[in-house]
């Protein structure tokens, strides 16, 4: 059975429709791309996951309890886990206390957050507006882990930040699935970095899947990735 399952879902906002009969579906521990123009509806399959779109039609199953009329914050507790784009840190909260305040019963905790990214340990008592862009993204990605999902929703993690930086998140998204056996599902417009990252991708193209397969397969002939992500 499937972690998650989404199938023919059609969603959006308000009487607007963005994403169009979009099936797929997301295994225990398994990493997906999902690739695409700015535009396609990436953001929003995200946002419909975690229930923060509408959704028109389809069903979405998370271990196969339908979860479609659940509230997003229900969601959270179930163990979808969200970092969105625009990372909605706590400006006026510690590091520490950012990760506090997410905090819930399970196998990672502040100490894990710590080891994960030692820098947020050194800048523990920073306000959240005093951190660097990289700094933030550790700490959004930690905020979330704290939650203790089962599956972690990253969108347009490695915006705007240094290629070193990116390294490091890189890094360990890799430690992560390795060790704690995280799914994820990674909406990146580096495309070869989120091939890099997962095992399978699907490419979006106005609201709908017009290519899928094994990451490392569309790694190799990428050709047909450039195709629908090229501006």
């Amino acid at each position: 059975m499937p972690l998650l399952e989404v199938e023919r879902l059609t969603a959006g906002y308000g009487e607007a429709v963005v994403l169009e009969e979009m099936s797929l579906s997301v295994d225990d521990g398994e990493g997906l791309a999902v690739l695409g123009r700015n535009g396609v509806g990436k953001t929003t399959l995200m946002l419909a996951i975690m229930g923060h779109a509408r959704r028109l039609s389809g069903s979405l199953r998370w271990q196969g309890t339908e979860i479609g009329g659940t509230p997003a914050y229900q969601r959270a507790r179930m163990g979808l886990g969200w970092v969105p784009q625009e990372r909605d840190i706590f400006p006026s909260l510690t590091v520490e206390e950012n990760l506090l305040v997410a905090g819930r019963p399970g196998a990672f905790g502040l100490k894990d957050a710590y080891d994960l990214f030692p820098r947020l340990k050194e800048r523990r008592r920073n306000m959240g507006d005093k951190l660097s862009g990289g700094e933030q993204q550790m700490l959004a990605i930690c905020r979330t882990l704290m939650t203790n999902p089962r599956l972690l929703l990253l969108d347009e993690p490695f915006e705007g930040l240094a290629p070193v930086i990116v390294e490091e998140l890189e890094a360990t998204l890799r430690r992560l699935r390795a060790e704690k056996g995280f799914a994820t599902v990674i909406v990146e417009q580096h495309a070869e970095d989120a091939l890099a990252l997962s095992d399978r991708a699907i490419v979006l193209d106005r609201g709908k899947i017009v290519l899928e397969g094994r990451s490392a397969d569309l790694l190799a002939d990428f050709a047909q990735v450039r195709r629908w992500i090229a501006v």
